[in-house]
């Protein structure tokens, strides 16, 4: 089935790329740009994106590698800082203030 037309990929090009990325690490977050550069190709419209994730999570070989999982933060508590920056870094948000 096509599931890109407007570079004619497949749902068998998208297995054999995630298959192909798999097997030759592990421990790779497949991603769908990644599948792209792997085809040698570019996303053009983005169309094709929700079939072309769908076909990647139908992969057996897609799955996130165990070691892998949980790897998300916690969620914010409010008393860190935002990108090691403290609150009220821009001028906009410092006032008039000299």
């Amino acid at each position: 089935m096509i599931v890109c037309h407007c570079m004619n990929i497949t749902d068998r090009d998208i297995r054999a790329a995630v298959d192909w990325m798999r097997a030759s690490d592990a421990a790779t977050i497949i991603t769908p740009g990644k599948i792209y550069h792997a085809l040698g190709k570019r996303a053009e419209c983005g169309g094709c994106m929700p079939l072309l994730l769908d076909t990647m999570r139908r992969c057996d070989s897609f799955e996130v590698p165990m070691n892998l999982r949980g790897l998300r933060r916690a969620p914010l508590t409010g008393n860190e800082t935002y990108a090691g920056r403290r609150q009220g870094h821009r001028i906009s948000q410092r006032g008039t203030e000299v």
